[in-house]
């Protein structure tokens, strides 16, 4: 079974420059795995707030995780920043897969991978919604 090709910088169209804290690093003086995902929610929804128009305070529609992985591919350890890149990989009616890519200052092969599955929910209720307008023109330029 043959390795998948590494991810790479040209991939993604969203980057959002992320700095580690000093309690990100864990006993064994790296970035805990944990943190990763945390990382996946800042540039997800800095995008969204951003681009999107989300009001994540007092909207009517939110977004809620349903889903998500990463693959580790080198350590992270404070005080790095992290370039998270960000991409669509499938754009529903109700829900989105976002791709992202974890980046070393400098390096064009991403240090974790991973993915992120958004259903969108009216709030008052949490059932399912189509997605906002403004959020899906938002999300469809970042798809590749």
């Amino acid at each position: 079974m043959s390795e998948p090709s590494p991810e790479t910088r040209d991939r993604f169209p969203h980057f959002l420059t992320i700095p580690t804290r000093w309690m990100d690093n864990d006993i064994y003086a790296h970035v805990n795995n944990v943190v990763y995902y945390s990382y996946f929610d800042t540039v997800i929804n800095e995008y969204l707030i951003r681009a999107g128009g989300l009001d994540i305070h007092g909207g009517e529609v939110i977004g809620v995780c349903a889903e998500s992985s990463c693959s580790f591919k080198a350590s992270f350890a404070f005080p790095e920043d992290v370039e998270a890149g960000l991409r669509v990989g499938h754009l529903g009616n109700r829900s989105v897969r976002y791709e992202i890519g974890l980046f070393k200052e400098g390096c064009e092969e991403a240090a974790a991978v991973g993915s992120f599955v958004h259903v969108f929910v009216e709030r008052a209720t949490m059932k399912a919604v189509p997605i906002p307008d403004r959020l899906r023109k938002a999300l469809e330029t970042l798809q590749v």
